[in-house]
């Protein structure tokens, strides 16, 4: 008997059918949010912020209810200083995932760059119920408390990470600073000492106890402090500033000004210290550099009117009377009862024949006195020389103070992983990148030089590839239309190896991918291109030699991660190997390998690699300066600076600032 199934059973086979066929389907979707979210770490951990940015928004389109792109992609727009957005998505992050203290972080750091200090509170205040045992969030929730004035909040927070981590000297400087904030510099002082008794390396901690002798007009007390706080962190212009002021108290001009020119090195647009600098140039007679540092000022400020009226004394010292009537007006239209700068201009007027309109001014001046309102204006005694002003205070009685800012504050290092920028932490002098296949050209500054293979260029006349093959050491980071070009071309390189009917054909176009994914650095991508190409041609020196970079590339962010990256390392060194076997005349593939040796701390054998590459392209800039490197690492500090030397004069300019570091460290 012919059996008819009934609708449910239809209806369930159908289900059950449709069920299978989802499942291929959703595994590769979840392998493909998975690729997205590891190729967009990995952009994120070279710092290439925009490209990350790229996958992430892949991964959100794809699976908006996923977390952890959204909090990647605020991180991205972190480390680009977009803290707007970086909360946005940090707070859809926290929608989707309320349990992640890491993300309750990452928006409170973005409040905190923009001043909204409460909203840090309240996110730090989360972070802390779901995990009281971290110490950056009660450290950097009492900053914030601090920054909002509630001194007595901070205080108990302050207590409370010293009873659960006595040995946390920021916490005892933090706790100064309250009191500091709150005009207690006894118990300021008594808090930095503890800080420093535990850790007397702590540089702003030196700087606090300088602001109290500061405060107090201790000056030689305060040179001593700030000169250790300079000591510790040579970088920080405000320390300069502070420190020739005390030394202008205790008489050292030649110090002051030293110290001036030293914070306008590390901070070209400091105020104070081109401010300082032209009133002590004024008092020594350096009128025409004076008047440079008063220039400055008046650009950056140009309703500066004690500024525009140094400058006026100035100009009027130096002879260029209409420079000085034409400040000197600017100040009068501003303040028209201002005698002195009256007094001033009628000289000039006189001195170029313009009687009438100096006579105007005497007459106003007359007039002031005929009513007795005419003020007294200081003279340069020894005593007036001492004063200082408040950068807001505008008193022109004072034009010739030294000026201070109206409240000295520490610059705060929040603990926190989102600290800043990757590129502006501090780091140790490192090693030039390896060079590898690229879509772009060679731009490391030495505009004289091109990197030039020819097996690469071989290839370029042979595969006639869409987009020629370059040899690049330092590839710039991609903008969103130019990772679109690259994407764009990943999908075409695809479409000719489906469509490909010949093994040659196929080849040609892995080895474009795989460059095209080494750009957009998806490296895993890349190498699976690289070692099928090599199935098909094992003869091609720069396949083993991109595979090798792209391994290289690969093992320093999994290393980073805590993973065991030897056997990845030996592989990448064995690729190497053979790229120099089978083409020992390419200076590039001796370089990097240079370069891996130079990471396992074998300077020796790096050394040696670099001196190879040297003797095959006697202007390859990149290996005077990293041979230089392994040869001051290895102790040879002569042949090093000379060998930074020759990167300088090739071109590579940070050579001389790393000679300098070097020269300085006896």
């Amino acid at each position: 008997m012919l059996y008819i199934p009934s609708l449910r059973e239809v209806w369930r086979g159908f289900l059950f059918s449709f069920f299978f066929l989802l499942l291929p389907f959703s595994a590769s979707a979840q392998y493909n949010v998975d690729k997205l979210l590891t190729n967009g770490e990995v952009a994120l951990h070279y710092e290439d912020y925009v490209l990350s940015i790229q996958y992430f928004n892949r991964a959100i389109a794809l699976k908006p209810y996923l977390y952890e792109p959204w909090q990647y992609r605020g991180v991205a727009k972190f480390y680009l200083d977009d803290f707007v957005g970086a909360e946005s998505d940090a707070t859809e992050a926290i929608r989707l995932n309320p349990y992640i203290d890491a993300l309750y972080d990452l928006r409170a750091i973005s409040r905190i760059r923009q001043k909204k200090f409460s909203d840090a509170i309240a996110d730090y205040t989360a972070a802390i119920g779901l995990n009281p045992a971290s110490q950056n969030f009660w450290f950097n929730r009492a900053i914030c408390r601090m920054n909002v004035k509630d001194y007595k909040q901070a205080h108990l927070d302050v207590d409370t990470i010293v009873k659960r981590w006595s040995k946390f000297s920021n916490a005892y400087s933090l706790n100064a600073e309250i009191y500091l904030q709150e005009k207690d510099t006894t118990m300021a002082a008594r808090w930095l000492d503890k800080s420093l008794a535990l850790d007397p390396y702590d540089g702003d901690a030196w700087t606090t106890r300088a602001y109290i002798s500061l405060a107090r007009r201790q000056w030689k007390d305060a040179d001593a402090f700030l000169s250790k706080a300079i000591h510790l962190k040579p970088k920080q212009a405000g320390n300069y500033v502070n420190r020739a002021l005390a030394r202008y108290n205790m008489n050292n001009l030649r110090g002051a000004m030293a110290d001036y020119d030293a914070a306008i090195d590390f901070d070209p647009n400091n105020f104070l210290a081109h401010y300082n600098r032209g009133q002590l140039r004024m008092q020594l007679g350096d009128d025409n550099r004076a008047i440079a540092d008063f220039d400055f000022i008046i650009r950056l400020e140009p309703q500066n009117f004690m500024a525009i009226f140094n400058r006026a004394l100035l100009h009027d010292r130096t002879g260029n009377l209409r420079a000085a009537i034409r400040d000197y007006t600017t100040v009068i239209n501003q303040f028209p009862n201002f005698w002195t700068g009256l007094s001033y201009r009628a000289s000039c007027y006189r001195r170029l024949g313009m009687t009438a309109n100096a006579e105007l001014d005497e007459f106003r001046i007359f007039k002031a006195q005929m009513n007795k309102h005419l003020g007294i204006q200081p003279r340069w005694s020894k005593n007036k020389r001492k004063q200082i002003r408040k950068r807001s205070e505008i008193d022109l009685d004072k034009y010739n103070e030294l000026v201070v800012e109206d409240n000295n504050e520490v610059e705060h290092e929040y603990k926190s992983e989102y600290r800043g920028r990757v590129q502006n932490r501090s780091v140790d002098v490192a090693f030039m990148p390896m060079y590898t296949l690229s879509y772009s050209k060679y731009s490391n500054g030495v505009e004289s030089y091109q990197a030039f293979d020819a097996e690469v260029e071989s290839f370029n006349k042979d595969a006639h590839p869409a987009h020629r093959l370059y040899v690049n050491c330092n590839p710039q980071q991609l903008s969103e239309s130019a990772s679109k070009v690259y994407f764009a071309l990943i999908d075409s390189l695809s479409a000719h190896i489906d469509a490909a009917h010949a093994v040659g054909q196929t080849a040609r176009y892995l080895l474009q991918r795989a460059v095209a994914y080494s750009v957009v650095q998806n490296y895993d991508a890349a190498i699976n291109d690289l070692t099928t190409y090599l199935q098909i041609d094992s003869t091609l020196s720069m396949a083993y030699w991109q595979r090798a970079v792209c391994q290289s590339v690969m093992n320093e962010y999994n290393a980073s991660r805590g993973t065991d990256t030897r056997l990845k390392a030996a592989s990448a060194k064995f690729d190497l190997d053979k790229a120099i076997a089978l083409n020992p005349r390419n200076a590039y593939t001796y370089y990097n390998r240079g370069n891996l040796h130079a990471a396992d701390k074998q300077y020796s054998l790096a050394t040696d690699d670099y001196t190879k590459a040297l003797a095959l392209d006697a202007n390859l800039a990149e290996a005077y300066y990293n041979r230089g490197l392994a040869r001051i690492y290895s102790g040879n500090k002569a042949e090093g600076i000379r060998d930074l030397s020759r990167a300088g004069e090739l071109g590579i300019y940070s050579a001389y600032s790393v000679i300098k570091h070097f020269a300085a460290d006896k």
